[in-house]
């Protein structure tokens, strides 16, 4: 596009132009507002769970982790995951992001969070007090047991279990008490039973294993337990792999558990689910004691809904802007291409045939009328030599009307010959109805 190509356009023309390129602007104006609202946010805030509870710890790291890439997260302490998945469905919350767990969520009140990655396993713990050895969940049925606050991970899991073991309130003593609280009313003799749902880490799981006085049930039917709960995964604790030297625990555990989730909003901007995926598979990608190496993050679906740019990262890694700029110039570089390339594709075909169009436009004024000189000089010759009178006053207003259009026409100087020519031609048809009107000359013998 050049000055000569303005030059070739009338006042309308130019008008025309102007109006075009308002049009383009309008999409430009609202691409650049788009990238300046869709960059990631610099604050989040993340439900966690309990602070005697792994959650807490877990949280402490994914704000250190994500503090490397100028990303604030603030801890919202909680009962757990029940909890945080309330606040997640809540819109007005103000939280983005919070740890969950199988079977909590129903639908369609879940429609709205996406798991990010399933992190880790988490057991069904059920320690209790007794001379004998249980091995059904239903033998705890008229006995006082902790089951956890509500909101929490231990109470979701737990009346899940005790619902199809025919366990109720009618039946059994349920005390909202979770981790530390809970051990100590059953060292205590204050329950019978107390239910833990987090790993092995749990401060309160750890002292419970290496308590001489406590038995750790060992789940006799497993498999029923995974057929009737999607959810619900089959865990096995091998002998001494708490405690090899005091051969803890002293036989194999069968155990059932579900998986630990980080969910956000399906509005959380995929680059801080990118962000996300990175973290947990630096904080849970190694092997535990249920986790092989490399299990985990995962993004096979639990219950919620996968996010889709998390499963994406998760397979295919980070992009090549990622992986060799900081996280801040990668997320504007990658939206500038987003923006930039479409805008292009559209730009540059459009500068690149406007000049030809335009000399298209100035061309179409002067041919038009030389198709209706062409018809009327086809008309004057097709009457040569016919009988009667010529509509020669049609002819000459016919002309006229060519005449005063052609001098109408703003014709820059590059299509001067052109506009030129066809006022010659103009000339060249007049005369020849001239001499169609002229009576022949005659010659004397």
């Amino acid at each position: 596009m050049t000055l000569e190509s303005f030059a070739l356009l009338s006042p309308r023309g130019r008008l025309s132009l102007a109006v075009i390129i308002f049009i383009l602007l309008v999409p430009t104006i609202w691409a650049i507002a788009y990238f300046l609202k869709s960059a990631p946010p610099r604050y989040i805030v993340l439900a966690s769970g309990l602070e005697d509870g792994l959650l807490h710890q877990h949280a402490k790291r994914y704000i250190e982790i994500l503090a490397r890439s100028g990303v604030t997260v603030e801890e919202r302490i909680t009962n757990g995951p029940g909890d945080n998945l309330s606040l997640l469905q809540d819109p007005h919350s103000g939280v983005d992001i919070g740890f969950t767990q199988g079977g909590i969520a129903k639908f369609p009140e879940a429609n709205n969070v996406r798991m990010i990655a399933s992190l880790y396993y988490v057991p069904m713990w059920i320690f209790y007090r007794s001379t004998i050895t249980l091995n059904h969940v239903n033998e705890l049925r008229n006995h006082p047991v902790a089951i956890g606050v509500s909101g929490s991970g231990a109470r979701s899991l737990g009346e899940h279990v005790f619902a199809l073991n025919g366990l109720t309130s009618a039946n059994v003593a349920m005390l909202p008490l979770s981790n530390d609280a809970a051990l100590r009313a059953l060292q205590s003799g204050e329950v019978d039973a107390a239910i833990f749902v987090d790993g092995a880490e749990n401060h309160a799981v750890w002292t419970a294993l290496h308590d001489p006085t406590l038995k750790l049930l060992s789940y006799s039917k497993v498999d029923a337990y995974h057929r009737r709960l999607s959810f619900v995964t089959k865990l096995t604790l091998p002998p001494g792999v708490i405690d090899l030297a005091k051969n803890i625990p002293e036989e194999e555990v069968a155990l059932i558990g579900t998986k630990e989730m980080l969910a956000a909003r399906d509005s959380l901007h995929p680059a801080l689910a990118h962000l996300l995926v990175d973290a947990a598979r630096e904080i849970h990608g190694k092997q535990g004691l249920f986790e092989e190496a490399g299990e985990f993050p995962g993004t096979t679906q639990v219950d919620l809904r996968v996010s889709t740019d998390a499963d994406q990262h998760k397979r295919f890694g980070r992009s090549f802007l990622y992986q060799y700029f900081p996280f801040w110039v990668a997320t504007l570089a990658e939206r500038a291409i987003i923006i930039l390339i479409p805008l292009a594709a559209v730009l540059f075909p459009l500068f690149h045939y406007l000049p030809q169009l335009l000399r298209w436009r100035v061309r179409s004024r002067v041919y038009r009328w030389y198709g209706e000189l062409a018809l009327l000089e086809r008309d004057v010759a097709a009457r040569m030599g016919t009988l009667g009178t010529l509509p020669t006053e049609k002819w000459l207003a016919d002309l006229e009307r060519i005449e005063r259009a052609v001098a109408r026409i703003h014709t820059p100087a590059g299509f001067a010959s052109e506009a030129y020519t066809l006022r010659e031609h103009i000339g060249l048809v007049r005369r020849a109805i001239m001499a169609r009107n002229s009576p022949p000359l005659v010659t004397s013998g």
